[in-house]
């Protein structure tokens, strides 16, 4: 039996994604990406669950893809197993980070830079190679990472296929910050934990908009959610009262 799995760990409204295929640095295999879709589903389904973490396991976010049968996934292009999974994972209405040690790099990177955020641990180490490889780049992937770094940054990334290191990943907007491996847990947490306390109707609304995802319509139906919802009401009187705002909008059940 394969020790490659995703796993998922719940601490209060945070759930975390722990990528883990040890023997191969957590690269993901086929399976990996085709279960991550209905994973994320069940999760963005479950209201008690206000933040997504994704992480690798040990001192190693994800190594890359595990290219497997090599014809198959030249020949599925932009409907890779890894395109749907990245694409489900970028579309998740709730705030997702990813929590980087170590290497993250081709399909490992793409998971990241398909995160809201990215915190990394100094040892972390970033690269997208399938100029390497001879592989073309999917167009997403490609995209999603010229939007997060500039048309420059990301040529640089992706034509010279060369890792580069944390400090350089957050000097061109790679990463949000870096610090010491051994304060990346407690930041994660308290990261995540301010956001599980601030109003998810914000939050997710602002999510759609910065994404580009919410045209005149859906932005319409996000200011009449605010003002049926409450939740400025609550935020507006926990400030004049000096205490925590206690939101409690969830995203609304589909289907």
């Amino acid at each position: 039996m394969s020790d490659a799995r995703l796993t998922v760990e719940v601490a209060g409204p945070v759930a975390t994604v722990v990528i883990s295929n040890p023997t191969r640095r957590n690269a993901m295999t086929p399976d990996m990406w085709r279960q991550l879709p209905p994973l994320l589903d069940r999760l963005e389904a479950d209201p008690a669950i206000r933040v997504l973490v994704l992480t690798g396991a040990g001192e190693t976010f994800c190594a890359g893809a595990d290219l497997g049968d090599l014809d198959e996934v030249l020949a599925a292009g932009d409907h890779s197993v890894a395109v749907v999974a990245e694409e489900r994972l970028a579309a998740f209405a709730k705030p997702t980070v990813a929590a980087v040690r170590g290497a993250c790099v081709g399909g490992g990177c793409q998971l990241a830079v398909a995160c809201d955020l990215r915190i990394a641990a100094a040892d972390a180490r970033f690269g997208v190679p399938p100029a390497r490889l001879g592989v073309v780049y999917q167009t997403p992937a490609t995209r999603r990472l010229a939007a997060l770094v500039g048309p420059a940054t990301a040529k640089y990334l992706i034509f010279t296929g060369e890792l580069v290191d944390a400090e350089r990943a957050i000097r061109v907007g790679l990463v949000d910050e870096v610090l010491p491996a051994d304060r990346l847990a407690d930041r994660i947490a308290g990261l995540t934990g301010t956001i599980a306390l601030r109003s998810q109707l914000s939050i997710v609304a602002a999510k759609e908009v910065v994404d580009g995802r919410a045209d005149a319509e859906r932005v319409a139906r996000w200011h009449r959610e605010a003002l049926a919802s409450g939740e400025a009401q609550e935020g507006v009187a926990a400030f004049h009262e000096r205490r925590p705002a206690r939101f409690t909008w969830t995203i609304p059940p589909t289907g």
